[in-house]
C-alpha cells in the first residue's frame, strides 16, 4: 500500500506532507545552522516532484536516511513532463542513507517503444552532458554505474564525466552493464541498441566489496568507444583488484588500479 509522505525533518527544516490525492511541487528551504535530518521509515510512500533548496544554508551535515521507497505518481506524464523528479540544489554537506526509489518509469518505457502518448522529451534519442562529482559512496551494490537494456534501440549515451568519487565496500564501484534484463523478460539473448561514447573516470579510488571493481560490459553490436580511466585507484581487502572488458574501447592515463582492461 503506497502512503503518503510525512517526511519528519528535525531541527528547522519543513514539516512536508503530499497527500496521495495531491502530487504537486514541494519546494524545501534548508535554511539552518545546525545538523539536521530527514528520516523515512518503513513503507511505500507517494511523492510528487520535489525540489530541496540550501541557498541560505551554511549547515554542511544534512542526513536523508530512507528506510522505506519513495514511489512517483503513477501518471508518468507528471515527471515527465516536469523533466525531473528530485532535486537537490545549492546543497553541501549532504548524506543520503538506504531505501529504495520507484520512479514508475515502466509506463514511460513503454511509451518511449510505442511513441504513443508520451511526454514532452519522451522520445528523444539519449543522454548527454552528464557530471557526477565529489560524492561517497559506502556499502551500496554500486558506484557510478550505466546500464541500458538489452533490446534493439536508436539510442546514446555520451559525454559523461564522473570526477572525484570515493568508493567504501561497494561491490561495483565502476560498472557499464549494457546486457541488463530483469527477471529474463523480453529481452534474453538480445543486444542493446543504445550506443555509449566519451565517458571519463577520473579521480575515483577506495576499496571494492568484490574482486573485480572495474566492470565494462558493453553492446556487442555497438561498443563502447572512448571510455577513459585517469587517476584511478581501487583495492580488494587491500589487495590489487581486478578490471573486466567485453567489447569496449578506451584509454587510461596517470595511475590506475586495477590495470586497465581497455
Amino acid at each position: 500500500m503506497v502512503q503518503p509522505l510525512t517526511s519528519f525533518v528535525r531541527t528547522v527544516l519543513l514539516f512536508i506532507i503530499l497527500h496521495r490525492s495531491t502530487l504537486a511541487m514541494a519546494n524545501v528551504n534548508i535554511q539552518c545552522a545546525k545538523p539536521a535530518s530527514i528520516y523515512v521509515p518503513r513503507g511505500r510512500y507517494l511523492l510528487g516532484k520535489t525540489k530541496f533548496d540550501g541557498q541560505n544554508c551554511k549547515n554542511k551535515a544534512i542526513t536523508i536516511r530512507i528506510d522505506g521507497t519513495l514511489v512517483g505518481p503513477t501518471d508518468y506524464r507528471v515527471l515527465g513532463n516536469a523533466g525531473n523528479w528530485i532535486i537537490f540544489r545549492r546543497v553541501s554537506g549532504l548524506s543520503i542513507y538506504g531505501g529504495t526509489l520507484d520512479g514508475r518509469g515502466k509506463g514511460l518505457w513503454d511509451c518511449k517503444a510505442s511513441g504513443k502518448s508520451c511526454p514532452i522529451g519522451a522520445t528523444e534519442a539519449g543522454v548527454q552532458n552528464v557530471t557526477v562529482k565529489t560524492v561517497t559512496f559506502t556499502g551500496t551494490q554500486n558506484g557510478v554505474r550505466i546500464k541500458t537494456w538489452a533490446k534493439p534501440s536508436n539510442g546514446f549515451v555520451r559525454g559523461v564525466l564522473f570526477q572525484h568519487a570515493t568508493m567504501i565496500n561497494v561491490q561495483n564501484p565502476i560498472i557499464i552493464e549494457q546486457n541488463y534484463c530483469p527477471d529474463n523478460t523480453n529481452c534474453p539473448n538480445q543486444v542493446s541498441g543504445v550506443k555509449i561514447s566519451d565517458v571519463m573516470y577520473q579521480d575515483i579510488h577506495g576499496s571494492s566489496a568484490t574482486q573485480v571493481a572495474v566492470k565494462f560490459y558493453c553492446s556487442k553490436k555497438y561498443p563502447c568507444n572512448k571510455i577513459t580511466l585517469k587517476d584511478v585507484n581501487l583495492t580488494y581487502k587491500n589487495q590489487p583488484a581486478l578490471s573486466t572488458c567485453a567489447n569496449a574501447r578506451g584509454s587510461a592515463s596517470g595511475l590506475v588500479k586495477p590495470s586497465s582492461c581497455l
